[in-house]
């Protein structure tokens, strides 16, 4: 059953023409100022982990050897997560700057303003995962440099010798002209190497 059309009863006002002009404005500009603002964001994000990486404006101890060893391997863990989400945050970036990498058939192409409407969603949908993971990579990179800063220093190994006069223990100070000089809890002893009957390395003293 049809009925036949009738003109509206309220015909548009210039302002409603304005509106609809604006409108349609908006949509047509809409993708380009979502890549435009993609761009800018994914320039500035790239300038911050640039600062932070190769101009080495904060460090930690250069070797995290030095560490304890779950402390280094907490470090590693952050670089490694620093890594993978940073990579994510970057490809997720490209996506909003560049579009997808992918070609539409041509029967399910949608008209300009419907399918730029739909890209520009998903363009700004990509921009805002692409910022919070960068800002993450920033932060696992800011928390790795912390722990190489107050993580506790693996001790040096501790060296055992034992004499006549006693055992003694303690780190090595300095080794010359036959002599060992150690460290120990009760000052540094001088120790002569001709009267050492055993000498060993240790991770502790007893």
């Amino acid at each position: 059953m049809s009925r036949p059309l009738s003109p509206d009863p309220a015909p548009a006002t210039p302002a409603d023409l304005r509106l609809a002009q604006e409108r349609d404005r908006l949509l047509r500009t809409e993708l380009p100022r979502v890549r435009e603002a993609a761009t800018a964001w994914r320039n500035g994000l790239g300038g911050l982990l640039a600062a932070l990486i190769g101009f080495s404006l904060i460090r930690g101890r250069s070797d995290i050897g030095q560490l304890v060893e779950h402390w280094a391997v907490a470090v590693g863990v952050l670089l490694l997560a620093a890594l993978l989400v940073g990579a994510t945050g970057a490809l997720l970036l490209l996506r909003a700057t560049h579009g997808r990498p992918a070609v539409t058939s041509a029967r399910d192409l949608l008209p300009p303003p419907v399918g730029d409407h739909i890209e520009a969603l998903d363009c700004a949908k990509a921009l805002r995962r692409g910022i919070t993971l960068t800002l993450a990579c920033a932060l696992l990179l800011l928390s790795a440099v912390a722990t190489t800063w107050y993580g506790p220093e693996r001790s040096a190994p501790m060296t055992q010798v034992t004499t006549p006069a006693g055992t003694f223990c303690g780190s090595t100070v300095r080794v010359a002209r036959g002599t060992l000089v150690l460290k120990t809890s009760a000052g540094e002893v001088t120790i002569a190497l001709s009267s050492a009957s055993t000498l060993t390395a240790t991770a502790a003293c007893p």
